[in-house]
């Protein structure tokens, strides 16, 4: 049964809207500090979209927040996807 269940849960993906932000320190503490694969985090120093596969998202929104605005946030089941069960 546990076969049909991806690694990583969620499907996290947001907009971090603030000032000095730097994509590659972003990077660097997903790497340190969270589990998870997929990492995508683009953009300049004013906004950057982040898109990750974790177990965990409620870690990855918090440190998200502490950089500044977060918004449009999307955490997606993909569980409950892969099982063709919606929300």
């Amino acid at each position: 049964m546990s076969g049909e269940y991806t690694e990583y849960r969620y499907d996290t993906q947001l907009l971090i809207e603030g000032e000095g932000l730097d994509e590659d320190v972003i990077r660097d503490y997903f790497e340190a500090n969270f589990v998870g694969d997929c990492l995508l985090a683009v953009g300049d120093d004013e906004l950057i979209k982040i898109h990750y596969h974790t177990n965990e998202p409620w870690k990855v929104l918090e440190y998200c927040a502490s950089l500044g605005e977060i918004y449009d946030i999307v955490v997606e089941d993909m569980d409950r996807q892969s099982r063709g069960l919606q929300g």
